[in-house]
């Protein structure tokens, strides 16, 4: 039985733009099909809205900005502004975001500090209330941004990492393909794939992100031979080179050989790793009353 149309409007699709006769968009912006243009909102020339894309109310996308497909903008998002970063002297730079990207209420995504450089998104990213990208940072695809969360400039994260609720992420710093990064987390130094850090301490991992990992596919087996890699390089005493070493001695799964070449890449160094029983009553949030 096909569904009542009143109650379940199936989606029109017009091949002419909707624009609302508030909204103002320049001459020079380039807009697929199907695009949707909510009331207030400012798009610059040399914009270019994939098809299907919808923007919320009082939007706004500066020159260089490019999204993808069905990419959806809530309300007062900015994309494209011009970085904060004082090394800017002008000149072209991009935003550019994949498609299916859901872009909530508030959220700032600044263009490139140099010419010819670009921030990037990657397709199905979801970045909730008010979090921030910096300039030249890198988003893989299906990363999630919580609220608040903050990226500095040319930080990158990986495919299908979770960065929860008010975390930080200095510049430069890298957070690899599924790792989860707990609310209010702060790095400076680059959270290998597929860990998870904790609150209280900056700069720590506690564990491997199992659940992640399970949602991802990844076997027992496979889940067996990151969880042996992981403890050799965190748990057994002998140095970030030494464990690689011994790491790479043995036959490698695609995904232990991910974490491998991560750590070995690392310029800023990676997270320690903490156990909980390790955080002293000092560094332990205050019960609630």
């Amino acid at each position: 039985m096909s569904a009542d149309p009143t109650i379940f409007p199936v989606p029109q699709r017009h091949s002419v733009p909707r624009i609302h006769p508030t909204a103002v968009v320049a001459d020079g912006a380039v807009l697929g099909a199907d695009v949707e243009i909510g009331p207030f909102c400012v798009v610059d020339s040399g914009v270019v809205l994939g098809e299907g894309c919808v923007l919320g109310p009082r939007v706004t996308l500066y020159s260089g900005a490019t999204l993808g497909p069905r990419c959806r903008l809530h309300a007062n998002a900015v994309v494209g502004d011009l970085p904060q970063d004082l090394n800017y002297r002008g000149g072209d730079s991009q935003v550019v975001i994949g498609s299916d990207c859901v872009i909530r209420e508030g959220v700032t995504i600044h263009r490139g500090t140099m010419p010819g450089t670009a921030t990037e998104v990657g397709d199905g990213c979801l970045l909730m209330a008010y979090s921030h990208v910096g300039h030249n940072a890198r988003l893989g695809s299906e990363v999630v941004l919580a609220n608040g969360a903050l990226l500095a400039g040319y930080a990158e994260v990986g495919d299908r990492a979770f960065i929860s609720g008010n975390c930080l992420i200095h510049q430069f710093t890298r957070v690899g393909r599924l790792a989860m990064m707990s609310g209010g987390s702060a790095a400076q130094m680059d959270v290998p794939p597929f860990c998870m850090t904790r609150s209280v301490c900056a700069n720590t991992v506690t564990g491997l992100n199992i659940i992640g990992l399970r949602r991802a596919g990844y076997s027992a087996t496979e889940r067996l031979a990151i969880k042996t890699a992981f403890d050799t390089l965190y748990r057994g005493n002998l140095g970030v080179a030494r464990a690689l070493e011994l790491i790479a001695s043995e036959p490698m799964t695609p995904a232990v050989r991910e974490l491998h070449d991560f750590v070995r890449q690392s310029k800023r160094g990676i997270c320690k790793f903490v156990r909980d029983q390790q955080i002293s009553d000092e560094e332990r949030p205050p019960l609630a009353a």
